[in-house]
C-alpha cells in the first residue's frame, strides 16, 4: 500500500520564486531516488482560523504564506529506502544549510502517512 510523507512550511512571499526552485530540485532529487510523485502547493485559500489553521500551525508570519507539500511513495518500506538514497545524495547536500534556506525549517511540520481512503 502506499505511503505519504506530508510538508506545511512557511514561507516568506518575497523568497516564494527561490523557494518554488529549491522544491523543484528537491523533487527531482525524491523522483530520481524512486518516489512516485511530488507535490508543492501554494496557499490560495487559506484562512487564519479561530483556533486552528495552516498559518497558526506554522505560526505564520506578516509577509509569509503556506506551502503544503507531499511525497506519494509505494510503501512505508520504500519511503525508508527512497529516502535514505535521497538523504545521501551530493545535490541534496549542496542545499541543506539552514541558513541559505528560503524559509525558516524550524517551523516547518512534517509526518508519514498512511493512506486511509484511496479513490
Amino acid at each position: 500500500m502506499a505511503y505519504v510523507d506530508g510538508f506545511v512550511t512557511p514561507v516568506p512571499k518575497r523568497k516564494l520564486e527561490a523557494y518554488r526552485r529549491m522544491s523543484h530540485k528537491f523533487g527531482k532529487i525524491w523522483r530520481d531516488h524512486g518516489a512516485l510523485e511530488f507535490r508543492e502547493c501554494v496557499a490560495d485559500d487559506v484562512k487564519w482560523g479561530k483556533r486552528t489553521s495552516f498559518p497558526r500551525a506554522v505560526k505564520q508570519g506578516a509577509g509569509e504564506t503556506v506551502s503544503f507539500a507531499y511525497i506519494v511513495y509505494k510503501s512505508r518500506a520504500d519511503r525508508e529506502r527512497v529516502n535514505a538514497k535521497a538523504m545521501k545524495d551530493k545535490r541534496l547536500a549542496a542545499m541543506m544549510n539552514p541558513k541559505t534556506l528560503p524559509f525558516d525549517a524550524k517551523r516547518m511540520i512534517w509526518g508519514g502517512f498512511k493512506p486511509l481512503v484511496s479513490l
